[in-house]
C-alpha cells in the first residue's frame, strides 16, 4: 500500500496576529490525530506546522493512500431477543444482519459472548480501511471545526447566496499526497496545488507546488515568504541582533512583541529609524510602551539599559531603496512620541496629593466603594503592618505611600497606558521631591505582579504591597467574590501567590491569622470576619501548597508541615528541610507509623485527653522506659523548637523509636481499669504532642 508525505494548506486573508502560532500548531496537530486515529498515518508520522499571516499548513509524513482493513466484533443483540426456541434467527436479527450486509447465513458464524449480564451474539467483519480521500475529508472538516478561534468572521462565497464561518475569509485549498491531488472540499473551496506568495515580491503568481514536500521551499524561492513561524522568528531575531549590533546597541527583549510581530510578516526585513533627541526626556518607560504597543518596533538601548533615541522596524517588504519605509515610520512614531512627552508635562503640573480627591470618582467595586475609599484601606492596613512590625518611622512612611499610591491613575499618561501605573506614579513623586523610599515604594506595591516577578525594592514598597492585596483578598472574598474553578477575574490567586512570597522573602515576620485581622479592621461594611478567616486561610494555603510542590518538595513533605496551618509563613522552608531529613533517618518510618497510629487512639478516646502522665500508675515496664524517655526527649525537641532548629527538634526524637515499639508490644492502652487508661492515654497524648510541634509525622506514613 502506498505511503506518502502529505501537504495540505489553507489559504486566507491576514489572521489574528495574536492567535496565528496557536491556530497552526491547533491546525495542525488536529490533522495529524484525526489521520492516526483513522489508520492513515504510521505510528511514527510527524507534523511539520506552517503558519503565516495568510496561511495555515501542515505536512505530514508517511501517509497511506487507504487505511488497512480491520477485524472487527459487531455487537448486536442479546441472543435471547436475536434466537428463538429452536435456535432460528428472529425478524429482529435478520434485519440487523441486513442492515449490515449480510442474511441469514452468518447466523451459523455468530460468537456468544456474556457481557456480565446475560448472552450477547457477535458478528465478526472485516471493516474496508478508509481511503485518504475520505478520511482527509474528515480530518480537515475536524480540524477546522477545532480550531481556538478567537472571533468568527461570517463572510459569502464567490456564488452570492452560500456563506460559511471561520476566522477570515479563505480563498484557496491545497491537499497534496506525494505529487497527487487529494480532491477534498472546505469552505466552499476545492483542493488543488497552487497557493499564492508574498502579496507584493512574489516572483510567481499563483505557485504551482511539485509535490507534498517542494512546499515550503517553492514558497521561500517563487513566493518570498518563510512559511514556517518558527522559522520566520528565528530570521527576525537575526535579523534584529546584526542591526543592532552595528550600532553598538541592543533591542529589547520582548518574546510576545517578536510573536506578534513574526505573525504579521511573511518576509521580514529589519529597519533603522530613529526620532529627536528631545523626547528622551519623557521617562523611557513610556516611550518604550507606545513604540512597542502601538507602531510594534523594537526600541534600542546602550549597554547600561537606557533608552537611545533609535529603533529597529519589522518590514514585510525588501525595496532596493528603503529611505520611503523608513521616513514613514519615522513619521508615523513622531506624533505617537509627542503625546506622551504632552502626557509627560502636563500630568506634573499637579501633586500627586492633589489627586487623590479625584480617586472617589473612580468606582473600585460596587459593593467595595470607590478607589478613593480603597487607598484610605490600603494606607490603614500599611500603617498597622508597620506598627506590628515595630517600627513607627516605617508606619508613618508606608502610611503617606500608600495614600499616594494610586493617584496616578487619574493621570493623563496611565489614562492612555494603564500598563504604567505605579511606574508613573515613581516618577511624579521624584519629580515633587519626595523621598525614594516612598517613591519606589509607590512603584513598586503592584509587585509581584507574576510568577518569578521582582519583589518591591525597600520595606515601604513591601508593606504597601502586602497591604494592598490583603485588602482585596479580604474585600472581595467578604462579600463572596471568590474563584470559582477555572474563573478568577480579580485575579485573587495571584494575589495570594504575592502574599505568600512576600510574607516568605521580604522578612516581614507576623503570624497570617494576624495580618488577616488587621486587615478586617480596615473595612467598614459587616461580615462574618470568622467565616472569611478560614475561608481565606484554606485558600492561601491551597496556593502555598501548590507552590511547594512545584518547587520540588514531595506532596508528603507538604502535607505533613501544612497539616499544622504554620501561621509564620516565613518558617515553612525551614520546616519542610527539617521533615526532610528527618524523613532520611532509619527511626522516621516506624516513628511515622506510631504517630499516626496514637493519632487515631486519641482520636477514638470516649473523651477529652490531656497530655498528662502519673508516674505511679505506670506499672508496664514499657510504659515506664517510654515515660522516661520521653521525659529526656521532649525537653530537649521543645528547646530546639522555640530556638527555630526545627531539625535537630525532629531528630532529637529518633531516641523514642525503640520504647514506642516497645509499648505497642507489650502494654494495652484501653485497659479495664479506667485510671491506667486515662494514664496511658495521657502518655499518648504527651507523646503525640511532643512528635508534631513540626509537623504532623502521621503524614509521611506509607
Amino acid at each position: 500500500m502506498s505511503s506518502k508525505n502529505l501537504l495540505v494548506e489553507l489559504f486566507v486573508e491576514e489572521l489574528p496576529p495574536k492567535a496565528l502560532n496557536k491556530l497552526g500548531e491547533a491546525f495542525s496537530s488536529a490533522l495529524l490525530d484525526s489521520l492516526k486515529a483513522q489508520g492513515l498515518a504510521a505510528a511514527g508520522s510527524t507534523v511539520t506546522a506552517y503558519a503565516s499571516p495568510r496561511r495555515l499548513a501542515a505536512h505530514i509524513n508517511d501517509i497511506a493512500a487507504k487505511a488497512a482493513d480491520k477485524q472487527v466484533a459487531q455487537k448486536l443483540m442479546p441472543a435471547s431477543v436475536g434466537l428463538d426456541a429452536s435456535g432460528n434467527a428472529t425478524p429482529a436479527l435478520l434485519k440487523k444482519l441486513s442492515a449490515l450486509g449480510t442474511d441469514a447465513s452468518a447466523v451459523p458464524q455468530l460468537k456468544h459472548e456474556n457481557d456480565g449480564k446475560t448472552d450477547v451474539l457477535f458478528l465478526d467483519q472485516t471493516v474496508a480501511g478508509a481511503t485518504l480521500t475520505e478520511g482527509l475529508q474528515k480530518a480537515l472538516d475536524d480540524a477546522i471545526a477545532k480550531l481556538p478561534i478567537p472571533k468568527v468572521m461570517t463572510y459569502q462565497l464567490q456564488d452570492g447566496w452560500s456563506s460559511v464561518n471561520f476566522v477570515r475569509p479563505a480563498h484557496g485549498l491545497v491537499a497534496l499526497h506525494g505529487s497527487d491531488i487529494i480532491h477534498i472540499s472546505a469552505l466552499g473551496l476545492t483542493a488543488g496545488n497552487q497557493t499564492q506568495g508574498h502579496r507584493f515580491e512574489a516572483k510567481v503568481s499563483p505557485i504551482v507546488l511539485r509535490d507534498a514536500d517542494s512546499y515550503a521551499e517553492q514558497l521561500q524561492e517563487d513566493g518570498a515568504v518563510i512559511a514556517g513561524f518558527a522559522a520566520r522568528r528565528a530570521e527576525i531575531s537575526r535579523q534584529l541582533g546584526l542591526a543592532a549590533g552595528k550600532q553598538n546597541l541592543k533591542p529589547i527583549e520582548d518574546p510576545a512583541l517578536l510573536d506578534e510581530v513574526t505573525a504579521l510578516v511573511e518576509r521580514p526585513n529589519v529597519l533603522l529609524g530613529q526620532f529627536e533627541d528631545e523626547f528622551l526626556a519623557v521617562p523611557q518607560e513610556c516611550l518604550i510602551l507606545t513604540m512597542k504597543a502601538n507602531q510594534k518596533y523594537f526600541p534600542l538601548l546602550d549597554a547600561d539599559g537606557k533608552l537611545t533615541n533609535k529603533f529597529l522596524i519589522v518590514s514585510n517588504i525588501s525595496p532596493v531603496d528603503a529611505s520611503a519605509v523608513i521616513g514613514g515610520n519615522e513619521r508615523v512614531v513622531r506624533p505617537r512620541l509627542a503625546d506622551a512627552k504632552f502626557f509627560f508635562e502636563q500630568d506634573r503640573k499637579k501633586t500627586l496629593e492633589s489627586r487623590i480627591a479625584g480617586l472617589d470618582k473612580v468606582v473600585y467595586h460596587n459593593r467595595l466603594g470607590s478607589q478613593g475609599e480603597r487607598v484610605t484601606r490600603v494606607s490603614t492596613i500599611a500603617r498597622l503592618i508597620a506598627e506590628a512590625i515595630g517600627n513607627q518611622a516605617l508606619a508613618q512612611q508606608a502610611s503617606q505611600a500608600a495614600r499616594l499610591s494610586k493617584a496616578d491613575l487619574v493621570t493623563d499618561m496611565v489614562g492612555e497606558f494603564p500598563e504604567l501605573q505605579g511606574i508613573m506614579g515613581r516618577y511624579y513623586a521624584q519629580h515633587e521631591g519626595l523621598d525614594n523610599d516612598i517613591a519606589y515604594a509607590i512603584e513598586d506595591h503592584y509587585k509581584p505582579r507574576f510568577a518569578g516577578d521582582e519583589l518591591p525594592r525597600n520595606q515601604v514598597g513591601a508593606v504597601i504591597a502586602l497591604a494592598d492585596k490583603l485588602e482585596t483578598l479580604v474585600g472581595l472574598f467578604s462579600i463572596g467574590e471568590k474563584p470559582t474553578g477555572e474563573k478568577d477575574p480579580f485575579a485573587l490567586r495571584r494575589h495570594a501567590i504575592g502574599i505568600l512570597r512576600l510574607l516568605t522573602e521580604s522578612g516581614i515576620a507576623i503570624p497570617l491569622d494576624q495580618l488577616l485581622q488587621l486587615a478586617f479592621s480596615a473595612f467598614q461594611h459587616t461580615f462574618d470576619q470568622q467565616a472569611v478567616l478560614l475561608a481565606l486561610n484554606e485558600f492561601i494555603f491551597d496556593r502555598l501548597a501548590g507552590n511547594l510542590r512545584d518547587n520540588g518538595y514531595s506532596a508528603q513533605e507538604v502535607d505533613a508541615v501544612l497539616a499544622l496551618k504554620p501561621q509564620l509563613l516565613a518558617e515553612i522552608p525551614k520546616r519542610l528541610e527539617a521533615v526532610r531529613a528527618f524523613a532520611s533517618l532509619p527511626e522516621a518510618e516506624s516513628l511515622a507509623a506510631a504517630n499516626k497510629r496514637v493519632g487515631n487512639i486519641l482520636k477514638k478516646a470516649e473523651s477529652s485527653v490531656s497530655a498528662n502522665i502519673d508516674n505511679t500508675l505506670l506499672q508496664e515496664e514499657a510504659e515506664q522506659a517510654l515515660a522516661q524517655v520521653l521525659a529526656n526527649v521532649k525537653p530537649a525537641a521543645d528547646a530546639a523548637f522555640e530556638a527555630g532548629d526545627y531539625a535537630k527538634s525532629l531528630q532529637t526524637l529518633a531516641a523514642l523509636r525503640t520504647p514506642v515499639d516497645a509499648f505497642f508490644d507489650n502494654v494495652m492502652v484501653n485497659a479495664d481499669d479506667p485510671a491506667l487508661k486515662a494514664n496511658r492515654l495521657g502518655l499518648l497524648a504527651t507523646l503525640h504532642q511532643a512528635m508534631n510541634q513540626v509537623a504532623d509525622l502521621s503524614r509521611l506514613a506509607a
